[in-house]
């Protein structure tokens, strides 16, 4: 049984079914995984009290898919089998775009942090720009994805990667470049991570993650999941399947 088959297994509040006619958009969030001697760690930020989505709760860095992403050149595009799978389960209002969904993935990250995954190249992103540098897709491990529940103020198509922080091109411990979409911007033990105040979801992918990287030797690189756990909720009908 896998972390997201547990955590669905746990006793829950029944939840109401909700028709929702409000947009699915793409998303798409960075779990950044840092390896050290000392133990393994998780970088994340709390969104600010007044936020409409989540507001007060500590996430990793991600948002939603922008059309410009599409045309966003990379230096590497997403490697298979992530490729693959971002293409299984398509929404009926939108064919998936992996290479769009992970350029969004590494501009958020860039946003929201001011850490930079790239190789050198040309780039009209902020901070890609000044740094020389070209986003690399191929750093991201497809791990979750979840489809925002019906009744919320929004809803997203949520697309989960992690990347080994050894593929930084920035010191992980600058975060002056960050804009203030997430505060409190910090490395956490992973297996604190989870004592803080997250969304549901987040707690899902953290334990997802904690049984990924289990005895992982540290430099070893990132294994890739035998499948991607999917929370599907595009219908007021809750529906759980891996996609392989």
């Amino acid at each position: 049984m896998g972390a997201a088959d547990a955590w669905l297994r746990r006793p829950r509040t029944p939840v109401r079914i909700v028709t929702d006619a409000t947009p699915i958009r793409d998303a798409a969030t960075v779990i950044l995984l840092r390896r050290q001697a000392g133990g393994v760690s998780v970088l994340m930020g709390m969104r600010g009290a007044g936020a409409v989505f989540m507001p007060s709760k500590y996430v990793f860095p991600g948002g939603a898919v922008d059309p410009a992403d599409a045309g966003a050149p990379l230096a590497a595009p997403v490697a298979e089998p992530h490729r693959g799978r971002l293409l299984q389960q398509p929404r009926p209002d939108c064919a998936p775009a992996p290479d769009a969904i992970a350029a969004a993935a590494l501009r958020e990250l860039a946003e929201e942090t001011g850490q930079l995954i790239g190789r050198p190249g040309r780039s009209d992103w902020p901070g890609f720009a000044e740094a020389g540098l070209c986003p690399d897709a191929s750093a991201l491990v497809y791990l979750f994805r979840a489809i925002t529940p019906p009744g919320r103020p929004r809803r997203f198509d949520a697309h989960f990667f992690v990347a080994d922080a050894a593929r930084l091109a920035t010191d992980p411990d600058d975060f002056g470049r960050a804009c203030d979409e997430l505060s409190h911007l910090h490395w956490v033990p992973l297996q604190e991570a989870r004592a803080l105040d997250l969304p549901f979801i987040t707690e899902v992918v953290l334990a997802e993650l904690a049984e990924l990287v289990a005895d992982l030797p540290l430099g070893a690189a990132l294994p890739v999941p035998d499948t991607v756990p999917f929370f599907d909720n595009r219908t007021p009908t809750p529906r759980f399947s891996q996609i392989a």
